[in-house]
C-alpha cells in the first residue's frame, strides 16, 4: 500500500502506538516510524523489537520534521507534552491523540498547537489489559470504532487523511463532539472500569473470604472484574480525574438503579428483576451484532496476542 504520511512520531510507546506502529508498518502505511517515551527500558525495548526505526531521548527531537504526531501518554501528561513539542512541529503537520477522554485534551494540547499545524483529537476504542512496548500487536483495532473529536474549522483533508490511516489499519471511523465523547464513554467505558475496581476491591477487604478461595473460585463474572482492574493505573487515575463530572453523572444514575434492584431482592420482587434482565440481556445481544465482541464463551479472552496476530 502507498504509505499515507512519510515520517509518524509516537510519543509514548506502549499497547496503543506499539500496535499502531506495527500495523502501519504490515500495511505500508508509513515510510519511517520514530518514537519517543520517558523510560529508557522502553526506548532500548521498543528499537531492539523493531517497532520504531529510531528512537529519542525528548518528544521535542521525536516530532521534528514529522507528519503526524500520535500523543500516547496518559491524559495528565498530554499539557506538558504538548507544550514541549509545539516549537517543533513542521507546518502542515498533524497532531492527534489516543486518550479515552477529549474535553480535557482539548484543553490541555489545543492552546500549544501553532498556526498551520493540525491537531485532530482521536480515541480508539481497543485494549487490553496489557501495557508496554511488547503488547502491541497489529489486529488491536480490527472492525472498532476509533472516533475523532475534530475543533471548529478543522481541515478536512487533514481529517480524512488521518481516517484513512486508522481505517487502513482495520478501524472503523466516526466524528462525535468532545462532549458528548465525554459522556458515551462514561457510560460504556469509564464508569464499568470503576466498578470493576470497586468490585475488586470489595473481595480484597472481604476477610471472610480468604485470598486463596477469590482466585480458586473465581467465576466468570469476577474473572473479567480481575481483567478491567488489572488495567493500566496511572492512565486511569487520569480519565477518572479528567472526566469527572460525566463519570459522576453515571456513577449517580448507577447507584440509583443499583437501590432499584437491592429493594426488588429485599422484597421478593422476581418479576421485576426478571423483566429488568430480560431488558439488559438485549444490549449485548446487540453489542455482539454489531460485532464488537463475540458469542463464545470466554469471549475469545483466552486468546493470547500472538494468536491474535497469526490470524491476522
Amino acid at each position: 500500500m502507498t504509505p499515507i504520511y512519510d515520517r509518524v512520531a509516537l510519543i509514548g510507546l506502549g499497547l496503543i502506538a506499539g500496535s499502531m506502529a506495527i500495523a502501519m508498518r504490515e500495511q505500508g502505511l508509513a515510510r519511517e516510524i520514530v518514537g519517543h517515551a520517558r523510560s529508557a527500558e522502553t526506548r532500548r525495548v521498543a528499537l531492539e523489537i523493531g517497532l520504531v526505526d529510531r528512537v529519542f531521548e525528548t518528544a521535542a527531537e521525536a516530532v521534528a520534521g514529522a507528519d503526524l504526531i500520535v500523543l500516547a501518554v496518559p491524559v495528565g501528561a498530554m499539557a506538558a507534552v504538548a507544550e514541549e513539542i509545539a516549537p517543533h512541529l513542521k507546518p502542515g503537520a498533524t497532531v492527534t491523540d489516543v486518550g479515552s477522554v477529549k474535553q480535557a485534551v482539548v484543553s490541555a494540547v489545543a492552546p500549544h498547537i501553532p498556526e498551520g499545524v493540525h491537531f485532530i483529537p482521536g480515541h480508539p476504542l481497543a485494549g487490553t489489559e496489557h501495557s508496554g512496548p511488547r503488547s502491541g500487536f497489529a489486529t488491536l483495532f480490527r472492525n472498532r470504532w476509533w472516533l475523532f473529536a475534530p475543533l471548529p474549522g478543522a481541515d478536512e483533508a487533514a481529517i480524512r487523511r488521518l481516517e484513512g490511516l486508522v481505517e487502513a489499519m482495520g478501524a472503523k471511523t466516526e466524528r462525535m463532539d468532545a462532549a458528548h465523547h465525554d459522556l458515551v464513554l462514561a457510560v460504556t467505558s469509564h464508569t464499568p472500569h470503576l466498578i470493576a475496581y470497586t468490585m475488586v476491591g470489595v473481595a480484597d477487604h472481604l476477610k471472610r473470604v480468604t485470598e486463596s478461595e477469590v482466585v480458586q473460585y473465581s467465576a466468570a463474572g469476577f474473572r473479567d472484574f480481575t481483567r478491567i482492574a488489572a488495567s493500566d493505573p496511572t492512565m486511569w487515575r487520569d480519565v477518572f480525574l479528567q472526566n469527572k463530572d460525566a463519570v459522576l453523572d453515571i456513577l449517580g444514575r448507577f447507584t440509583e438503579e443499583l437501590f432499584v434492584l437491592q429493594r426488588a431482592i429485599r422484597m421478593g420482587d422476581g418479576d421485576h428483576l426478571f423483566d429488568y434482565f430480560t431488558r439488559t440481556r438485549a444490549i449485548r445481544r446487540g453489542i455482539i451484532e454489531a460485532g464488537q465482541d463475540t458469542s463464545a464463551p470466554d469471549f475469545g479472552r483466552s486468546q493470547t496476542a500472538a494468536e491474535q496476530k497469526a490470524e491476522g
